[in-house]
């Protein structure tokens, strides 16, 4: 029997959710009894962009080069997210999913965007600009014209970056290509919870009806399924990319450089730089433009850690970043986060920032930290490929590409991860 799968990545679902998520009814009815691994150990840094391109492709962010939801630019000020598949430097499922004579989709999976072997693609990008037109810019990111069609039944009610109005356009258009041209891979990605999380706190009642959401979500992509006579052939996989933590405060780390001489500020513009702090939430990375300097730098950033007070719990090089955690970058330095320190750009004082809801780093809580810290990821799989009842206590985020490919029939070569045997029979 050939085989299919859906997965679903429900965006900062942690193992501390699934308490209510099991008494939910179409988690109940669809995954259930099926295998399952308790925690999922993320990469570092845990952020949504390098972590899902760490589940397709199997590797860590020092293989796949996704440091940031954002780009990396070689100077400081507004960069753009990493919309598009070229920036990832080796192969992902999908690529060996078509290799393998299947057919695949992704649903606002990130880091997608133009990616030549999803023949059904609506990527996660959003509108550049005043003039700019939703159609456009799926249309841009690799959206071909038979997948528009079903882009316009929804389109009119998608806000962009808005729960749960963008996940419901997101789930609307996969269960309709799951119900017309019946995929053999399609990926998907809402955001639910995770946007609850930064703008409420961690655990409340509004993440709860994220969960409640997600569990409807799961019907909807189960029941299309059904309609299109594909249920018992698909195995329907939930995992999720990060957890996250409760901020108590964000620091501005680039006015201490700019105390230091480091940066040079006229009327809140940066005007000279020698070196520059980029946030990534609860960590944070440091270019150092002027080479001279570096070691300056590194002892400063080191003197900020033992203060004890700027947030800054280790200071990491490039070079050990990419020995400990399997991140490896342009970037000079790591910061890492205290617990409860988020880190923002600003070079202005005050040194610490407020809240701002509209910033996913700067939010009630975050995340970016390293990965065995807070609440974890899950996995959960039920289908034709899967054990029923087969539990492990943790894996790793890279062993699910292999997994989810040893499941569909085929092999990802020179991978980081392992195939979890222990869950398929």
């Amino acid at each position: 029997m050939k085989r299919k799968m859906i997965v679903l990545s429900a965006d900062a679902l942690v193992s501390d959710d699934m308490e209510l998520f099991g008494t939910l009814p179409n988690f109940k009815k669809y995954l259930a009894g099926g295998a399952s691994v308790k925690t999922v150990k993320t990469c570092y840094p845990t952020i949504t962009y390098p972590a899902h391109t760490s589940i397709a492709t199997g590797t860590y962010p020092d293989r796949h080069g996704i440091t940031g939801n954002d780009v990396f630019y070689p100077e400081p000020g507004h960069r753009p997210w990493e919309w598009f598949h070229d920036s990832v430097r080796v192969p992902d499922i999908f690529t060996y999913a078509k290799r393998a004579g299947l057919t695949t989709a992704g649903v606002f999976w990130p880091v997608t965007g133009n990616h030549p072997d999803i023949d059904m693609l609506i990527d996660e990008y959003w509108t550049q600009g005043e003039g700019d037109t939703k159609r456009e810019a799926f249309r841009r990111s690799g959206t071909s014209a038979e997948i528009m069609k079903i882009v316009d039944r929804y389109a009119d009610g998608f806000v962009e970056r808005s729960h749960p109005g963008a996940d419901i356009f997101v789930m609307n258009c996969a269960a309709d290509i799951i119900r017309e041209h019946k995929p053999d891979l399609i990926m998907i990605h809402p955001a639910n919870i995770d946007g609850y999380r930064h703008h409420t706190g961690l655990f409340n009642e509004k993440v709860n009806e994220g969960i409640k959401e997600t569990d409807s979500f799961i019907g909807q992509l189960c029941r299309a399924a059904e309609d299109a006579g594909t249920l018992d052939e698909t195995n329907f996989v939930l995992i999720s990319d990060h957890g996250q933590l409760e901020i108590k405060r964000s620091v501005k780390l680039n006015v201490l450089l700019s105390d230091a001489g480091f940066i040079r500020v006229n009327d809140g513009k940066i005007t000279g730089c020698k070196a520059y702090i980029r946030s990534g939430g609860m960590c944070a990375y440091c270019y150092v433009y002027d080479r001279s300097v570096r070691d300056d730098v590194y002892s400063y950033l080191c003197h900020l850690r033992d203060e004890g007070v700027y947030g800054i719990s280790e200071v990491l090089t490039e070079a050990e970043s990419r020995e400990k955690h399997r991140l490896g970058g342009q970037f000079d330095f790591v910061l890492e986060t205290d617990g409860y320190t988020s880190f923002s750009e600003g070079v202005v004082r005050p040194l610490t920032d407020n809240f701002k809801l509209d910033d996913y780093r700067l939010g009630r809580a975050t995340h970016g930290y390293m990965p065995d810290k807070g609440p974890q990821p899950v996995l959960y799989a039920k289908g034709p490929s899967f054990r029923d009842g087969a539990t492990i206590d943790r894996c790793d985020i890279v062993d699910e590409a292999p997994t989810f490919a040893r499941a569909l029939g085929f092999e990802m070569k020179d991978t980081d991860g392992v195939v979890l045997e222990e869950l398929l029979k």
